[in-house]
Order: C-alpha cells, then structure tokens, then sequence
C-alpha cells in the first residue's frame, strides 16, 4: 500500500498555472476571446465567472458568421454580422473556448 504524507503541499506561486480555472482567474479584468456554439465569438473583458463557465463580459464584440444558401444554385455565402454590447451575461454550456490574451 502506497504512503499518505500528512504535509500539505506548497502553494503555487502567486500568478502560476496548476488547474484549468487559474488560467480563467488569471485573466479577470482582461480582455478575452470566448468561442460560443451556433458560430458566434466574442471579445470582451472578464468580469467574473463561475464553476459552470458562466461570464459576465463588459465592452463586448460579438461576432456572428451567417452561412447563407441560394435556393437557385445551392452556393454558400457567409456573413459576418458584428455588434457591440456594454455588458453581457453569457451561459457556461454554450462556451467551446476561452483564450486569454496574448502574451507581448
């Protein structure tokens, strides 16, 4: 049978990465990219989150891609349609990724 230490482990170093949420904690007051379901994207930045993956996001850009059909020829036209919102509440189970910002 393998031995239990009774220590406790050191904690990480203030700012490092050990589980996948610290690198969410880390960019709190950043700005963000988030890659929702249905081919929307967002940048905004992080104001809180949740175990869910809930996020409230402020000075937000939603991008959406809109695959448009013609009923003549069956060719695929895509648009992009973007919009600005203050704030925005967005539901965990709709969130694919979240990319904190590049590092410079």
């Amino acid at each position: 049978m393998a031995e239990v230490s009774s220590t406790p482990a050191a904690p990480a170093p203030v700012g490092s990465v050990t589980e996948p949420f610290d690198l969410i904690r880390l960019s709190i007051s950043e700005r963000v990219n988030v890659k929702l379901r249905g081919d929307r994207e967002l940048r905004g930045t992080l104001h809180a989150y949740d175990g869910h993956m809930n996020l409230i996001l402020g000075d937000v850009e939603e991008t959406i891609y809109v695959v448009d059909i013609n009923d003549e020829n069956g060719h695929e036209t895509v648009r992009v349609v973007k919009r600005q919102s203050e704030m925005l509440f967005v539901r965990g189970d709709s969130v694919i990724l979240v990319s904190p910002p590049a590092s410079t």
